[in-house]
C-alpha cells in the first residue's frame, strides 16, 4: 500500500470527467507511439494551447508521462529542440470509496504461494512473512518521506527519529495514508475505522485478518512502535454486539 495517496488517485480519475481531457487520454492511449501536442490537437480539433494544457494536467495527475526526444532521426547541432511527447503511464491509477487495497492482498498471496511452493513450507507462514516484510518496507518508506519533508524529524537540527520512542503520531499518519481511518479510542489508543481488505475479510477473516495484522506489525516496528501494541480484535463478535462499525478493521493500536 505504497501507491499514490487516495486523494490524489481520486483527483486523477475525476480529471477524466472533463470531455477534452478524456478524449486526449483516449487518443494517446490508442496511439502506437508517444504523441505530440500538435498531432493531438489536430486529430481532435482542439487549439494547440488547449491540448497542451490538458495533456500536462494528465501528466500531473499521473495518467500520462511526458518525454522529450528529437523527431525525424536528426541529432546534433542544428537539429532543433527536442519535442515534448506524451504516452500513457505504466502504473495504473485506481481508487475506491471507501479506500480498499485488494491489489496488495493479491500480491501478498501470490508471493506466499511462490515461497511455499519453492520452500515446501506452510502457505500461511509464508503469507505472514510476506505481509510483515511489506509492512516494514512501507513503514521505512514513510520514515524516509518524513525525514525529507521541510518540517520533518530531520529538519532544523532535530534528531531523525520516527517521532519519538513510543509516539503513535507518525504511525497514525501512516495508517491514515494507507486508508485505515485511525481514530482516537478515548484511552490513548487508536481504532481503525476502515478495513482495506473488507470484502476479502468478510469471507476469509482468519487468513485476511492474520495477513493484515502482520502487515501492521511490520509497519509499526519500522515506525518505532512496539508491534505488541497492534492488537487483534474479535471483530465479528463486536459487530454482533453493536460495538464495531460494519467496515471497521480487525485490529487496533493499544496505548503506550
Amino acid at each position: 500500500m505504497t501507491k499514490l495517496a487516495w486523494s490524489r488517485r481520486l483527483a486523477a480519475l475525476a480529471s477524466l470527467g472533463d470531455e477534452n481531457r478524456r478524449r486526449l487520454f483516449d487518443f494517446v492511449a490508442s496511439a502506437p507511439d508517444a504523441v505530440g501536442r500538435d498531432d493531438a490537437a489536430k486529430a481532435l480539433g482542439l487549439a494547440r494551447s488547449t491540448a497542451s494544457f490538458h495533456l500536462d494536467r494528465l501528466v500531473n495527475d499521473g495518467l500520462l508521462i511526458a518525454e522529450f526526444r528529437k523527431l525525424g532521426g536528426r541529432e546534433g547541432p542544428g537539429s532543433g529542440r527536442p519535442a515534448k511527447l506524451y504516452r500513457t503511464a505504466v502504473d495504473e491509477v485506481a481508487a475506491s470509496v471507501p479506500d480498499r487495497h485488494y491489489d496488495l492482498a493479491a500480491e501478498l498471496l501470490v508471493t506466499a504461494v511462490e515461497a511455499a511452493t519453492h520452500d515446501g513450507g506452510s502457505p500461511r507462514d509464508a503469507l505472514l512473512a510476506a505481509a510483515r516484510a511489506r509492512g516494514k518496507s512501507a513503514g521505512e518508506a514513510a520514515v524516509r518521506a518524513a525525514d525529507r519533508a521541510p518540517d520533518g524529524p530531520g529538519a532544523a537540527g532535530e534528531p531523525e527519529t520516527a517521532g519519538g520512542a513510543g509516539s503513535a503520531a507518525p504511525f497514525a499518519d501512516f495508517l491514515a495514508g494507507q486508508g485505515y481511518c485511525p481514530a482516537d479510542d478515548g484511552g490513548g489508543g487508536l481504532l481503525l475505522l476502515n478495513c482495506p481488505f473488507h470484502r476479502l475479510a468478510a469471507g476469509h477473516a482468519d487468513v485476511v485478518c492474520a495477513m493484515n495484522g502482520a502487515f501492521l506489525a511490520g509497519a509499526s516496528a519500522a515506525l518505532g512502535i512496539d508491534p505488541g501494541r497492534v492488537e487483534a480484535l474479535a471483530i465479528e463478535d463486536l459487530r454482533a454486539q453493536g460495538a464495531a462499525r460494519p467496515g471497521q478493521c480487525c485490529a487496533r493500536v493499544l496505548p503506550s
